[in-house]
This record gives C-alpha cells, sequence and structure tokens, in this order.
C-alpha cells in the first residue's frame, strides 16, 4: 500500500512538473514578445515570411500577432507583402486590440491597391465606428477614408459626419483629417464638407484645430469669411495646440491677416519718434504667436518669423533673428533651410544680423550650400566696425578647395573694399597677392575683381572731378592696371588674361599730369605699358584662347587708334590681323574682318601695301574721332549687387520655395495686402463680450428690519448680468431701485447716506409716538377688550395666513436661486 501511494505521489509531482515547465515557458515566451525591442522581427528569413500565412490562418491570438509583426517590420524595410492582403482581412474583427491596431495599419498601407478585397471589410469598419475605445474609432474612420474607391463616398460622408460629432477629440481630429481624403476622391460632396468644418471650427478643443486648418486649405481655401467669428479664439488657443497644427494654423491665419485686417502705418508722433499704428486684431495674432519663438520644433519656429516678416511692423523685424540663430545648431538640414531663408531677408535685417556674425562663419564639415549661403550673409553684415574679421575670414576662406567658394570669398573682399573705404588698401593687398597664386581659380576670380574694382573707381574720379573735387588719393586705378599688364606672362587661365588685356586697351590713353605725379611716356597718347603687352601677345597669338585673340584684336585697334603714326604699333597691327585673317575660329576672323574695315579711315593699309586680297567692300569711312568713339565710348559699367526687394515676394520667406526656387502646389502663396481691413465688428462673438456682474441696490438692512418680514419678501436682493434678464423665477427690479454699481467706493457712499437718512425719519417717528402715547391710552384698553372676544374666531384664520407666507416665501426663494 505504501508503495502504491508512493507511485502515485511520484507521478503527481513529475505531471505537476511538466505543467509547471509548460506554463512558465509560455509566460516567458510573453514576456519576451512584451519587452523585446522589436529588432528580432527584422531579421525575417524567407522561411519564417512563409510561415505568416499559416500563422494568420491561426485560432491563436499569440501567433496572429507576432504575424502581424512581421509584417509590419518588412513594411518598415519597403518591401510588398500586399500577397497576405486577404489573410489580414479576416482579423479585422479580432478582439485583440493590439492585433486590431496593426491589422488597421496595414490596410492603411495596402487598401488603396486592393479595394476590392478592402470592401469586403466596410461593415466591419462602420461598427467600429461605435466601438467604446476612442482609438478604435479614429483608426476605422482612417482606413475608411483610406479606401479610395469614389462608389463609396456616401458611406465616408455619413462616417466623417458622426466622427465630426464625436465626443473624443482624438476621433473628432481623425475626421478632419479624412475630409481632403474625401474631397479629392469626390469634389462633389465640397458643399457637405464646408458644413462639416465650419462644425469643427466651433471645436474648442486645441487638439483637433490644426487638421480642422489643413482641412480648411485642402477644402475652401477662398474661403476666409467663415473664419470671421473664430479668429480671436484660434489666436488665443495658438499655444495650446500641438506642433504641427500650429504650423498649418499659423499659415491659414496669415492668409486671413493679409485678407482681412489693414496693414501697419506709419505714424509720426510730436517728439518726432515714428511709431506704426498696429490693429488690434493684428497686435493680438503677433501677441499670441510670440511665445511661439520658444518652441523646439524648427518649423514652429519659422513660421512664427513668417508671421511676423510679413504681418508685423518694421520694428518688430529685430525679435526673428535670434530664433532662428537658435536653430543653426540642430542639425545639418535645419541649417540649411535656415540659412536659405535668412538670405532672402539679410538686407531687412542686415544691421542685427551684424551683432551675431559669429554665427555665420563657415565650418570645415559644411556642405557646399551651406557654406555658399554663409558667405552670402557675411558679405550682407559687413561694416566699419566688423570689416577686418570679416576680411581675415575671406581671405583664408580663399584657401578652401571648392571653386565656388573660392569665387565667392575674392568677390566677398572686392564688396568690402567698394563699402567700405578705409579698407580699400588692405583688400587690394589681399588681392595683389592672390595673383601671385599658383591656382587658376584664385587669380582668375583676383582679376575679375580688380577689373571690376578699377572701374568703379576710375568712374568715380571722373565724375568728382567732374563736379569740381579732387579725386581721392587712397589708390590709383592705373597703377593697378600698370602692375596687371606686367603680370600679364604670370597668368595662365584663359579669362584672366582676356580680362587683363580689356583693361590694357580700354585705359591705354594717357591722362595728363595730375598731383599724384603720373606723367604719360612712350609713343605719344598710349601708356607706356599696353605697347609692351600688345608685343607680348603678337608672339603667342596662335597659342592663345579664342576669347584671348578676340580681346588681343580690340587691343591692337584701340592702340592704332591713339596712335597711327607709330610705326612698331602699325606692324604689330598688320601682324595681329594677318593672323586673325586665317585663324580657324570663326569668330576670330569676323572679329578681324569688322575692324579692318572700321579702321579703313585710320589705316587703309592695314593688311599691307602688297595685299592683293583685300578688297575694298565700299561704304561710309569713319573718321579717326568716330572710330575712337566706337571702340572706347559706351562701355557698360559694372553692375553693384543690389538686394531683391522681398516685400513683394508673396511669401516666399518660410515656404518650400525659398528652397526649390519656384512655387508649388503646397506653398502659401500670399496675396497683397487690402488698403482697408473688413469691419472689426465681423469678428466679434460671445466670448469676447465682457462678463461684469452687477449688483442691483435695494434699501438697507435697518430699513428692512423697520419695514417688516414682508417688505423684506417684497424686494429681494438679486444678483443679474449686466445687459441681460434676471434668472428665471426672481422678481424683476422695482421702479424705485437704483443702478447696478460699477463702483465700490460710490456704492459705500451712497449706503452711508441712506443710513442716516433712515435714522433722522427714525427720530421723528419716536418723538411723534411719545406725544401719542397718552392720547391713544384708553383707546388701546377698549380695543383690548373687545378683542379678546374675537381672538378666537381668528385664530384659524392667522395660522391660514401663516401658512401662506411661508408657502410663498419657501417659492420665492426657490425661484431666485434658479
Amino acid at each position: 500500500m505504501a508503495a502504491l501511494n508512493l507511485n502515485m505521489l511520484t507521478e503527481n509531482a513529475s505531471r505537476l512538473g511538466m505543467r509547471l515547465q509548460e506554463t512558465l515557458s509560455e509566460h516567458t515566451r510573453d514576456l519576451a514578445i512584451a519587452r523585446g525591442t522589436g529588432s528580432a522581427y527584422l531579421d525575417n528569413p524567407e522561411e519564417k515570411v512563409k510561415n505568416i500565412a499559416k500563422q494568420l490562418d491561426s485560432n491563436s491570438d499569440r501567433e496572429k500577432l507576432e504575424a502581424m509583426k512581421r509584417l509590419i517590420a518588412l513594411i518598415s524595410r519597403g518591401r510588398n507583402v500586399s500577397e497576405f492582403f486577404a489573410q489580414v482581412v479576416k482579423n479585422v474583427a479580432s478582439h485583440n486590440l493590439e492585433i486590431r491596431k496593426l491589422v488597421y495599419i496595414y490596410l492603411l498601407r495596402y487598401a488603396e491597391q486592393e479595394p476590392d478585397l478592402a470592401l469586403l471589410s466596410i461593415n466591419t469598419f462602420q461598427k467600429d465606428l461605435s466601438d467604446p475605445n476612442p482609438l478604435i474609432r479614429a483608426m476605422a474612420l482612417r482606413v475608411l477614408s483610406g479606401i479610395k474607391v469614389p462608389m463609396i463616398g456616401s458611406i465616408v460622408m455619413l462616417a466623417i459626419k458622426k466622427c465630426a460629432a464625436d465626443i473624443s477629440p482624438y476621433v473628432r481630429k481623425a475626421a478632419a483629417l479624412a475630409i481632403p481624403k474625401i474631397y479629392h476622391l469626390d469634389s462633389i460632396h465640397q458643399p457637405e464638407l464646408i458644413k462639416i468644418i465650419c462644425t469643427l471650427l466651433k471645436d474648442q478643443s486645441p487638439l483637433s484645430i490644426g487638421s480642422v486648418a489643413v482641412a480648411f486649405e485642402a477644402v475652401c481655401p477662398t474661403r476666409l469669411d467663415l473664419l470671421h467669428q473664430h479668429y480671436r479664439r484660434l489666436c488665443r488657443t495658438l499655444i495650446d495646440v500641438d506642433e504641427w497644427g500650429q504650423v498649418d494654423l499659423l499659415n491659414l491665419l496669415i492668409r486671413y491677416a493679409r485678407v482681412m485686417l489693414p496693414r501697419p502705418i506709419l505714424s509720426n508722433e510730436a517728439g518726432g519718434s515714428t511709431q506704426f499704428e498696429v490693429d488690434s486684431d493684428l497686435r493680438l495674432l503677433l501677441t499670441s504667436a510670440e511665445p511661439l519663438f520658444q518652441s523646439q520644433n524648427p518649423a514652429v519656429v519659422l513660421a512664427v518669423a513668417r508671421v511676423f516678416y510679413y504681418l508685423g511692423p518694421p520694428t518688430d523685424l529685430p525679435k526673428i533673428v535670434q530664433p532662428l540663430l537658435r536653430l543653426l545648431h540642430v542639425s545639418s538640414e535645419v541649417e540649411r533651410v535656415i540659412l536659405t531663408n535668412l538670405v532672402l531677408i539679410s538686407s531687412t535685417v542686415s544691421d542685427v544680423l551684424a551683432k551675431s556674425y559669429t554665427y555665420l562663419l563657415v565650418r570645415a564639415d559644411d556642405s557646399r550650400q551651406v557654406k555658399k549661403n554663409k558667405i552670402r550673409l557675411l558679405r550682407s553684415v559687413v561694416n566699419a566696425e566688423n570689416y577686418p574679421s570679416l576680411l581675415r575670414e575671406f581671405i583664408c576662406y580663399a584657401d578652401d578647395a571648392d571653386d565656388d567658394l573660392v569665387a565667392d570669398s575674392i568677390q566677398a573682399i572686392g564688396y568690402i573694399a567698394r563699402i567700405v573705404p578705409e579698407s580699400t588698401q588692405q583688400c587690394l593687398t589681399a588681392l595683389m597677392s592672390f595673383i601671385q597664386s599658383k591656382h587658376d581659380v584664385i587669380v582668375t576670380n583676383a582679376v575679375l575683381v580688380l577689373k571690376s574694382l578699377v572701374q568703379i573707381r576710375i568712374q568715380q574720379q571722373q565724375s568728382i572731378i567732374a563736379l569740381g573735387g579732387l579725386p581721392s588719393q587712397t589708390f590709383s586705378p592705373l597703377e593697378i592696371i600698370s602692375r596687371l599688364a606686367r603680370r600679364i606672362d604670370e597668368l595662365r587661365h584663359p579669362k584672366a588674361r582676356a580680362c587683363v588685356v580689356w583693361l590694357v586697351g580700354q585705359y591705354a590713353a594717357s591722362i595728363p599730369v595730375t598731383e599724384n605725379g603720373y606723367a604719360p611716356s612712350g609713343p605719344e597718347g598710349i601708356a607706356p605699358w599696353a605697347p609692351d603687352v600688345l608685343r607680348k601677345l603678337a608672339k603667342s597669338f596662335q597659342q592663345e584662347a579664342s576669347h584671348v585673340k578676340l580681346q588681343v584684336i580690340t587691343l591692337a585697334a584701340k592702340l592704332l587708334v591713339l596712335n597711327p603714326s607709330d610705326r612698331t604699333i602699325g606692324l604689330l597691327n598688320r601682324y595681329i590681323f594677318s593672323l586673325a585673317r586665317y585663324d580657324l575660329d570663326y569668330d576670330v576672323r569676323d572679329r578681324g574682318r569688322t575692324l579692318s574695315a572700321l579702321l579703313a579711315g585710320v589705316n587703309a593699309n592695314i593688311y599691307g601695301e602688297n595685299d592683293g586680297a583685300h578688297e575694298d567692300v565700299g561704304g561710309v569711312v569713319l573718321r579717326r574721332e568716330q572710330v575712337r568713339v566706337v571702340l572706347f565710348e559706351g562701355k557698360s559699367s559694372p553692375v553693384e549687387d543690389v538686394a531683391k526687394d522681398a516685400e513683394d515676394d508673396h511669401g516666399r520667406f518660410g515656404s518650400l520655395a525659398a528652397i526649390t526656387g519656384r512655387w508649388t502646389g503646397s506653398d502659401n502663396y500670399l496675396p497683397d495686402w487690402l488698403e482697408e481691413g473688413t469691419e472689426s465688428s465681423l469678428r466679434d462673438s460671445e466670448a469676447d463680450i465682457p462678463q461684469v456682474p452687477a449688483y442691483t441696490s435695494q434699501s438697507s438692512s435697518a430699513a428692512r428690519s423697520i419695514a417688516g418680514p414682508t417688505a423684506s419678501r417684497a424686494s429681494p436682493v438679486v444678483l443679474t448680468l449686466t445687459g441681460r434678464a434676471s434668472p428665471a423665477g426672481s422678481i424683476a427690479r422695482q421702479e424705485g431701485a437704483k443702478a447696478a454699481y460699477m463702483d465700490l467706493d460710490k456704492f459705500y457712499e451712497d449706503t452711508e447716506e441712506t443710513e442716516e437718512s433712515e435714522e433722522s425719519e427714525g427720530e421723528e417717528d419716536d418723538s411723534n409716538e411719545d406725544e401719542d402715547e397718552e392720547g391713544t391710552g384708553e383707546e388701546e384698553n377698549a380695543a383690548a377688550r373687545s378683542s379678546e372676544g374675537e381672538s378666537e374666531s381668528m385664530g384659524d384664520e392667522d395660522d391660514d395666513e401663516s401658512e401662506d407666507e411661508s408657502a410663498n416665501e419657501n417659492s420665492h426663494l426657490q425661484g431666485t436661486t434658479r
């Protein structure tokens, strides 16, 4: 017997151990699934992928959940798993909440590709619109609106109407996001959708208002009149809206303000200071948006900066600089976007940017576009105070490996020399040192900048002399040209050589002796370095590039016009024109043929006396003075960099067009300001009416005690709102009652006066009672005897009257409390 019991205990213990092991393994597996990071689902070999269909058809929720997680992981990796659509749709009505969420995510991805199979589960989606869980209701509407089949448009409209009136703001947000989908599917529902949008605009929850702005922009972007009653509430709710909802709402309010509100007007005060008159509703938007400068979302900060740039007065523009500069260190992508937008407004906020130019210094790891934008910004903030530091920065950037950055840096040095006269000598020293560089890009850009500086300075000197003044002695433009001419052999880049040749020919004419000691030498009427340049280039004419040959031919013609009698210049011209006549480039041949015909009046034998191939084409022959005008006068001067006026860019700042350079459908194109805005009363709502409690004054407590209980019940104290009727059940104010008090001091003054008047009346009544006391004593005794007989009969009536009075008093108190 003992052995039997031992065997039974052993068997039971083994069974218990196996059950515990199975239970522990299952719980451990569930725990691993719950606590797993999801990385295991990203490693899906083909065996597990093939097993997904079996898991979806399994009766175990654990298997279905694991299969759905693997499907979502495959979708995140970009793999097409639409082959499992039929198996997934079967689980749309699963009782497991996690499985249903993943099924909805899957259906959102592939409902458009498989609309026929998705239609099979519409009944389930409609049932889920009444689910107690708001997350299920919202996801059901998302999937239902994601099935892009026009035949179910009416069903989706009913679902949107139902969810737009849902008690959950999350479901109402999903309804707002579903409106653009059904509108793009079938625009015939636009009138009904506008009504739903009007209903959603009244929503007090900040969670859904951003999505309503998206729906408004998609369905009825021109119906800004629908926002009149909601404008002020939207401005006040702005700070509580979610981040991306703030961006959409700000863009909508910017368009509303440009169309419906008046523009800030400049007004001069008596003290001479300039002030801007800003409409109260526009100021409300600016005040409500300003705290969002502290947002962590760069898109929100950029949207607020857009509000201040396009709506605020110029005095508020400095507020947008520091928040934008703060975003430069968020990420490289954000940095590029912010710098591109700062370039657009750099001319407007240059004074503020100049104080923080250290944020804009170029780093070695910056991208190419970021470097370019930083150079442009640094160039725009140059002034007399910071030019030494910026000049050193630009000189350092000129050694960069990026050719575009080198060109921009050298051009920025020339810009500093133009706008800051004190820096001219330092800039020229840097530019002349660049000419000795071994890199063609540096030399070419330095020569181009020197050319523009020389042209601008010579024109300035000529204008000063024409006005009777003395030119500046900072630097001599002709001295720069002479130094460039002597280094023509060191310049190897064709563009730089052509630039120097043009300078030599354009300013080869000698000028009279001036105070700086310049005196002409060499051939008469020609600078001494010009013929030497022509001699060097004539030797290497055949090896030069085409655009250098063109400038050499022009130089030869100019020198011949300046001194036709010089034999050396004549021989050089004959040699150069002969080479150009048989050049392989037809542009060079045409230039030589044109100039030889032009110089027929200066030197008829430009090709030589024994040249039988020369033909007289006839026509008008110009004199030397006329040819000189043709060759030297009317040359275009270098154009100064003028910042584009950003006032009429129609909202490019802060939009996608600032990055892409062209307008797209998603950009908010801002209309022009109206001369006069709409009436401010259109934006009045019930929330804007001030609710000040008014206190109805009645007689004092002393007077009520004298008058007795009946009088106190006849005139109760009732608290009512200003301009509104008394509450239901309360007694109307008597004609003799005083008006509502708005000043507490005045209320106490009137109370003291009424108390004094009541005291004086009470003293008079006491004196009259003392006089009549003796005469009425006997009458009272007689009346007392007669009243004794009547007291018994009147007792019942008094009881009834007291009961009626108490009932009336209770009903009156109940009406007042209502």
